[in-house]
């Protein structure tokens, strides 16, 4: 993509545009509506610590991340790391994978978008059209999902940075309601709330229990700050502090959650979360209305929460359009995959083509759409797991390679981030986990995998030696 656009006439981001889509990709609804139930699953120190563990995954991997995309900074980066280091079977498979992942948060993100708004306005769900394994679509609902899905689409053909500073301010958005909760625990909490809700049950077994089923599910709401290496070209920024960003936004995120479960945990009691989870299902919100005896307070939350759904869905179609882009230009998807906009540089038709799935998907439940994010969680955790493979291959084949962001300790680094990333794909597939992946997810994965091996395959057959030949160019290492 860069050769074909000059750099003063590209839309290159800067720091705060790199740390508010990582971070923001990050940040979706399920703090404003989960809190309550991570609560009662692991307690207020459990859950606390549950993250701190899924979180240590995520930041394991994010090492690899931040030392590849910053060593290699093109855009598409897994598809460049995991072909440098385990060839072009493994870098498609990564890459195919990934796309998954992000194809199916922007499908949910449009279908979430109208249901919180049903909780500021009640009266929204108007004509009813069917239903869909138990839940009913209606016009008013598809008619938003498909204006906004519109919306998003085209903020991204008019360029990066447009989409960057739509970010910038949703980002500030959840950042001020995550401050004003805060506040209003210091203010207002009790510490008499905390009684009972420090951890799950009263022995340590329980404890350790209730820890471990918090930290299996996190890693899930961490995922997003791997949208960074795909849009590495378009980054102006000192390679180094690419990699501190990303591991920033981790941190970041990974407090950000813990701070809301405290200021929940501090504000309600375990009887008003449980009436809570009951009767509205939004205990942040709730807390937020009793810390400031407003309910208008609520509805602050609740918008909160719809800048979250808008920041990941904003950050993973840049993610999954540059990704298709990428592999359009080794030859292994179409070409109008990687036609890019001569005054900006955005791929056109990538964005245009997960716009065009994010419109049809507004005319689903979300029983289906799930099936889809479950099975990119799957995906995503398998191309978490070749990337930090590729990191100790890099490592080995590539030891003149310049590494802005060089991480200490690689080998105990990536042997972590290979085994927990193993780890949680190998959930998916392991009969009997709260996370194994049920038929309908099975048979959208091997569409998937199907669709992926006949590109392959075709694209194998008719471009045969300039599959991936576009990765050496710009790419100057002294190989070891």
């Amino acid at each position: 993509m860069s050769k074909q656009i000059k750099e003063n006439e590209r839309q290159l981001l800067n720091t705060g545009d790199v740390l508010v889509f990582a971070f923001g990709a990050m940040i979706g609804w399920g703090w404003v509506v989960l809190s309550g139930q991570w609560i009662i699953t692991g307690g207020i120190i459990g859950t606390a610590i549950g993250f701190l563990i899924g979180g240590l995954m995520i930041y394991f991997v994010g090492l690899c991340y931040a030392e590849l995309t910053t060593s290699i900074p093109q855009n598409g980066g897994i598809k460049v790391f995991s072909y440098l280091a385990l060839g072009e079977k493994a870098s498609f498979v990564c890459t195919w994978a990934i796309i998954l992942s992000y194809i199916s948060v922007v499908c949910f993100e449009v279908v979430s978008f109208p249901t919180v708004l049903q909780y500021i306005f009640p009266n929204f769900s108007i004509g009813k059209m069917y239903t869909i394994l138990g839940a009913d679509i209606y016009i008013s609902w598809t008619v938003v999902s498909v204006v906004m899905a519109l919306a998003v689409t085209v903020m991204n053909l008019v360029g990066t940075k447009t989409a960057a500073r739509f970010q910038k301010i949703m980002t500030l958005a959840i950042a001020g309601v995550g401050i004003l909760l805060i506040i209003g625990a210091a203010f207002s909490g009790y510490v008499q709330n905390l009684d009972n809700q420090l951890f799950l049950g009263t022995t340590e077994r329980e404890a350790i229990e209730g820890i471990a089923k918090i930290s299996i599910l996190t890693p899930f709401f961490l995922f997003g700050f791997d949208v960074i290496p795909q849009i590495a070209e378009e980054i102006k920024i000192p390679m180094k502090k690419i990699g501190k960003l990303m591991m920033m936004s981790i941190v970041l995120a990974v407090a950000f959650y813990i701070l809301v479960v405290f200021s929940v945990g501090f504000i309600l009691s375990k009887t008003e979360i449980l009436y809570s989870m009951e009767h509205t299902g939004l205990v942040t919100a709730d807390a937020m209305a009793k810390a400031f005896n407003s309910v208008n307070m609520a509805k602050i939350v609740i918008v909160g929460g719809m800048c979250g759904i808008l920041t990941s869905w904003n950050s993973f179609l840049i993610g999954g359009s540059r990704a298709l882009c990428s592999l359009s230009a080794s030859n292994m998807l179409p070409s109008f995959f990687g036609v890019t906009s001569k005054k900006t540089g955005v791929p056109i038709y990538s964005i245009s083509f997960i716009g065009l799935i994010s419109i049809i998907s507004a005319f689903f439940g979300k029983a289906i759409l799930t099936w889809f994010v479950d099975a990119g969680n799957f995906s995503c955790c398998l191309a978490y797991c070749i990337v930090s493979v590729s990191f100790l291959m890099m490592r080995k084949k590539y030891k003149a390679l310049k590494r802005p962001y060089e991480v200490k300790h690689y080998k105990i680094v990536g042997g972590l981030a290979v085994f927990l990333s193993g780890l949680m794909a190998s959930l998916y597939i392991v009969p009997g986990t709260n996370c194994t992946l049920s038929f309908p997810e099975v048979i959208i994965m091997i569409i998937w995998s199907s669709l992926g091996l006949c590109f392959y395959l075709y694209c194998k057959k008719r471009y045969a030696t300039k599959i991936f030949s576009d990765i050496d160019d710009g790419i100057l290492i002294e190989k070891k």
